[in-house]
């Protein structure tokens, strides 16, 4: 009897689902690490851009003009983050054998650098730092119908929300998509934890914490796409 679509769906899921899940919740506890420091330095959020839009608002009502360059570079770091992942990856849907790790080492690369500048006083760091998370957050943008973001959890919630009211109502949920947005927003949420209790205890230099986890994460990943040698990017 031919599969259908749906079991065709899961069984690839299935497949998929340990390095999915694994990478997923790993970014997301960077990014919350890295969010949570950088709030503890500069009070503004370097992982998703409604604080620093909402900042910006501020700083052009009240004038503030030296803050508002400040924003508006990292403003133009995430930017310029998730438009170089783009470049490198090349696609939206998560998918293995794309270019993955070597935007994971960029990132941790980029975070080592943005920890000397800001153990340094030097506030070009919080750029840079906000260049890592934009290059994490566009890597992928959806999985099965999932839109995957791991550098902000607003979304997460959301969605969460929205696939138990759709269960309540229909009583149709797939366990593997809710269980994947949770640990998603755990992840974010540990990370942030840590990087709260390593940045009282090292100040930024915090960061090099998840700078060489990416390092290391990404070149396990390169090296595995380099032995699969995938036909398709």
């Amino acid at each position: 009897m031919p599969y259908s679509d749906h079991q065709l769906e899961d069984d690839l899921v299935a497949s998929e689902r340990k390095w999915v899940f694994t990478g997923a919740v790993m970014l997301s506890s960077i990014a919350g690490f890295v969010n949570v420091s950088l709030l503890e330095f500069f009070t503004v959020p370097v992982s998703h851009m409604s604080g620093a839009i909402s900042r910006i608002s501020m700083d052009i009502g009240t004038g503030n003009m030296s803050d508002l360059n400040v924003i508006l570079s990292i403003v133009a770091g995430f930017l310029s983050g998730a438009i170089l992942s783009g470049m490198i990856i090349g696609g939206r849907q998560l998918k293995p054998g794309r270019r993955y790790g070597v935007v994971i080492i960029m990132e941790g690369l980029i975070l080592m650098l943005s920890t000397i500048l800001l153990v340094s006083g030097n506030f070009w760091g919080v750029a840079l730092t906000a260049l890592a998370c934009g290059l994490q957050n566009a890597m992928a943008s959806s999985y099965y119908g999932l839109v995957i973001r791991t550098t902000h959890v607003t979304g997460i919630v959301t969605d969460i929300g929205m696939m138990l009211g759709q269960w309540i109502r229909y009583d149709d949920l797939k366990p593997w998509k809710i269980a994947l947005l949770i640990l998603i927003l755990l992840g974010f949420l540990i990370g942030g934890i840590a990087g709260n209790l390593l940045f009282g205890w090292m100040g930024m230099s915090a960061l090099l914490f998840p700078s060489v986890v990416c390092l290391i994460s990404g070149s396990i990943y390169y090296a595995w796409r380099q032995q699969k040698k995938p036909q398709s990017q």
